[in-house]
């Protein structure tokens, strides 16, 4: 980046100065989350507070999250308010189950997500992008670019874990998530008093339309795939959708368990990386001089007389992986990581008593002012591999860590840079001409409110 160019400060919520009043808290909470937190969440290595008569410890401080998420990863389960978002949702699927069957459907899926399997789908991956390309004529119309990421992953998800066979009409497929994560998504104030799960939540008794809809057609999807690998067995492609197949028996997974580690993945699987390429472009559109470095490093690659198989893309491509995982920090998919203590536990000073909430932020974690030099600017560079060592590992947590981090991670990381790659070497994405810009809302992941709204035209 040019030394006399100052960095682009993307939107985000001003820290609180002052402790708000327990109705604000509330009516933050079921607005947007991410507006709520005040200075010391952002300066404090950790902080004990009590949110309606519930203790909570929130930690930021890299050696405390690494002793919860991986040395004493046994003694912490999911926190009740998370279960109570999420399940109603993805039920018993991956990032929801506890116990037996999430240590069954984790290893029913790791072998799709192995090097070999994910090296596999980059070339289906280029394709993909590359149809999805024509959308753009280059015309100078005004493109919803969030809506866009949210279709453009939904088809390399269908192309690569399922091979292109989704049943049913996908076309309302952006528009499905946004209402299944605007209703479905959102915290309930029922959630904050822990009410039971069978109390109706009338926030979302407005999702569970378009959730059945979700369900029908997984529930499609795998009867159409059964079949194929009654009659067809030698033509079924060793997918994620046959490894999930598979697994299924008195032994594995339930045909229940099934649907729902299918609804994860396209509901949720998909959803983080489109909301990361969003926040991404939209970040380089405001950003010069770091499009730049991008273009020309893009333009090299794919420029050249050979042009490298895409599975080489995500290491010879440092600089556009930056711009990606600078989004995540900047913009984390997933805001907020909630465990429970079942047991009494100590980190050095730290007493951790039984039950207490822990509750990790990636939001505030990646904009900690003891942990980043310009914590809420977007510096690309920080991700290039001269100063990744810089980095703690745990104070960057875009896919968790531990036990239970994200399985698909490479697969996320290989999906956006080509995508970024072949979006970037063929167009330029700028901000419309009076379009504001997006403000970010916690709905499970971290949304662009108002959409982003951008003229693309060919490079």
């Amino acid at each position: 980046m040019d030394a006399r160019t100052e960095p682009f400060i993307p939107p985000h919520p001003a820290p609180r100065t002052e402790i708000p009043s327990m109705f604000e808290v509330i009516r933050t909470v079921l607005r947007n989350p991410l507006e709520l937190w005040g200075v010391p969440s952002y300066t404090k290595p950790h902080i004990l507070t009590r949110f309606l008569n519930e203790r909570t410890l929130i930690v930021n401080d890299p050696g405390l999250i690494r002793h919860v998420l991986v040395d004493n990863a046994k003694n912490y389960r999911m926190a009740t308010i998370r279960q109570l978002i999420l399940r109603p949702i993805l039920r018993e699927g991956l990032l929801t189950a506890e116990g037996e069957v999430w240590k069954r459907s984790r290893k029913a899926m790791a072998p799709v997500f192995t090097p070999r399997h994910i090296d596999g789908f980059a070339a289906s991956m280029l394709a993909t992008c590359e149809t999805f390309c024509q959308r753009y004529g280059g015309d100078d119309d005004v493109h919803e670019i969030s809506q866009d990421m949210t279709e453009l992953t939904f088809e390399i998800l269908a192309e690569t874990l399922f091979s292109g066979e989704i049943a049913g009409q996908t076309e309302s497929f952006a528009d499905d998530v946004n209402q299944l994560l605007n209703t479905m998504g959102r915290v309930d104030p029922l959630d904050l008093i822990k009410a039971p799960s069978w109390v109706p939540r009338l926030i979302r008794l407005r999702g569970l339309g378009v959730l059945e809809k979700f369900r029908r057609l997984v529930r499609d999807t795998a009867d159409q795939r059964r079949g194929k690998m009654l009659r067809e067995a030698e033509s079924v492609p060793e997918d994620f959708l046959t490894l999930l197949l598979r697994a299924e028996g008195p032994d594995g997974l339930s045909p229940q368990e099934i649907e729902d580690n299918i609804i994860t993945f396209i509901g949720a699987g998909h959803e983080t990386t489109a909301r990361a390429l969003g926040w991404a472009l939209f970040c380089l559109a405001n950003a010069p001089a770091e499009r730049r470095i991008v273009e020309a490093e893009i333009d090299l690659i794919l420029g050249s007389k050979s042009v490298p198989h895409p599975k080489e893309w995500l290491a010879l491509l440092p600089r556009t992986r930056a711009v990606f995982e600078e989004a995540m920090r900047l913009y984390p998919p997933a805001p907020s990581i909630n465990r429970a203590a079942v047991e009494e536990d100590r980190y050095g000073d730290v007493i951790i008593p039984k039950d207490i909430t822990v509750l990790i932020m990636p939001w505030t974690l990646h904009r900690h002012r003891a942990l980043w030099d310009e914590p809420n600017a977007f510096i690309p560079s920080r991700f290039w591999p001269e100063n990744r060592d810089a980095i703690d590992r745990f104070q960057y947590l875009p896919f968790g860590a531990g036990p239970r981090i994200c399985i698909g991670a490479t697969f996320a990381l290989q999906e956006a840079v080509i995508a970024l790659a072949v979006l970037l070497h063929r167009f330029r994405f700028d901000m419309a001409e009076g379009a504001n810009d997006p403000w970010p809302v916690q709905k499970l992941t971290t949304q662009p409110e108002g959409g982003i709204h951008m003229v693309v035209t060919r490079r």
